[in-house]
Order: C-alpha cells, then structure tokens, then sequence
C-alpha cells in the first residue's frame, strides 16, 4: 500500500514538471507594446506593429490561432497611420475570431466609417 501511494505521488510530482503548452503565442507583444506606450515614439510603434504581423503570421500555441484583442489592436494603430481601410479589415478580423468582441469594435468601425 504504502508503495502505490509512493509511485502515485512520485506521478504526480512529476506531472506538474511537464511544461504547459499555452493556447496562444504571444512573441515579444509584452515588451514591445510596454515600450511603445511607455515611450511613445515612432521606432517603438514600428516595432509594435512588426510585432503584431509576426504574432498574426507565426501561431505556435494551442489553439494555433491569434490571441484575442490583437487584430483590434493592430487594426486600431494601422488607422492612426491613416490606413483606415487595412485597418478596419483588421479590426473585422478579430470580430471573426471572437464574435464577443463584436459590440465594441463594431462601434470603433462605425465611428470610423462616418
């Protein structure tokens, strides 16, 4: 008995040292976007938006699709670019992927759109 409780836990132990895959890859967003905000200048926002092409175009996580909240995000600086078009098909994009998303950025779009 005390041997099965021994191997069960040396399992479960060992269980929890396997590395967890995530649904989603993020690349460097966390990096690049802090940066960007916190400097605010036009070499952080290139980086930030290579860093969104490259997240949108290299998916390795679980769920082997973008994370939620980048195609908005991405789409929202293309427009401050004054590529409203690009931009807005972005942000229709993310609507795609997580329809919960639809009631906000539907009013971004609309606005936009005026």
């Amino acid at each position: 008995m005390k041997k099965i409780l021994l191997i069960a836990s040396a399992a479960l132990l060992l269980a929890g040292c396997m590395p967890q895959k995530t649904l989603y890859s993020w690349g460097k967003y966390e990096e690049r976007s802090y940066s960007y905000v916190k400097t605010n200048t036009d070499e952080d926002l290139e980086k930030l938006l290579k860093e969104y092409q490259y997240i949108i175009s290299h998916q390795k996580g679980g769920r082997k699709t973008v994370p939620p909240g980048i195609y908005a995000d991405y789409g929202y600086l293309l427009v401050r670019q004054g590529k409203v078009a690009e931009g807005i098909a972005m942000m229709k994009m993310e609507i795609a992927l997580y329809p919960e998303s639809a009631g906000f950025v539907e009013g971004i779009i609309k606005r936009l759109e005026q």
